[in-house]
Parts: C-alpha cells; structure tokens; sequence
C-alpha cells in the first residue's frame, strides 16, 4: 500500500510513463512483496526547470530525464530491504531508458493511524484491512 509520487519533465511519451510507474511499482512488488493490485501512484509532470536535482556533492550530473520518486509508507521494513528496493527500481528503471543518474528516491514512513482509504476511516485501525507487516 505504499503511496508513490513521480516527478519528471514533460516530454516523454503515455507510453514511457507508462513503463516508468509500471517499473517502480514492479520493484516495490518484487521487494515489498506486496499484490500487484495494491498499487497507489500520482504522477506530475513539470516544465523544464521545476524539478533541481542536484548531485548532493557525489560528483556526477544529472539529465533533464531525472526521475523523482517519493515513497510514502508503513514504518517497519529494514535498512537492508529499503536499499534493495532502491537498486531494485534503478534496475528497473534502467530497463526503461532512464539513466542511473537521473533516478531519486526518497522514502518516508509513518503508522497505520496515518491512513484512510475510503470512508473517511482509517481501515487499519477499524480493522478493515491488516497492518501490513516486515518482511525479513
């Protein structure tokens, strides 16, 4: 049930977002093991110049390609599982023609207070739905 945000610069095709959103959720799938129908995306595209993304003093440039992705979630996944999600999507990502540079990824937590999916009622309170739990 992670909520993903993807920032990119207008220009590119339906079809290649299309494959970007489909990438990321894929590895968050794949790592998450979570059911390929719980898949919950907004995409914004931006006119050049909206998105900076600097090299945080890493060294490297970026494109106007950059793909931004902010992953809002239950707390509770490990270290080790937060950085194979992150390679996971690069990968993915890479398959689709972004290049390694252009991909950020940003990850924040929060609690099962913290979401409603309908109803104005926090289903994993009301018990609704199950707290999703970490996978090791």
């Amino acid at each position: 049930m992670p909520l993903v945000r993807i920032d990119l610069n207008r220009g590119r095709t339906r079809r290649q977002v299309q494959a970007i959103c489909d990438a990321i959720h894929l590895a968050i799938v794949q790592i998450f093991e979570i059911p390929m129908s719980d898949r919950f995306q907004v995409v914004t595209q931006l006119d050049y110049g909206s998105i900076i993304a600097d090299d945080a003093g890493l060294g490297f440039d970026r494109t106007e390609g950059v793909v931004m992705v902010q992953i809002f979630t239950q707390r509770g996944r490990t270290d080790a599982q937060k950085q194979r999600l992150y390679a996971q999507i690069a990968s993915n990502l890479v398959l689709t023609g972004v290049l390694e540079q252009d991909i950020f990824i940003g990850y924040q937590e929060n609690g099962p207070q913290d979401w409603s999916f309908g109803f104005g009622r926090a289903q994993y309170l009301t018990g609704e739905l199950a707290v999703p739990t970490s996978q090791p």
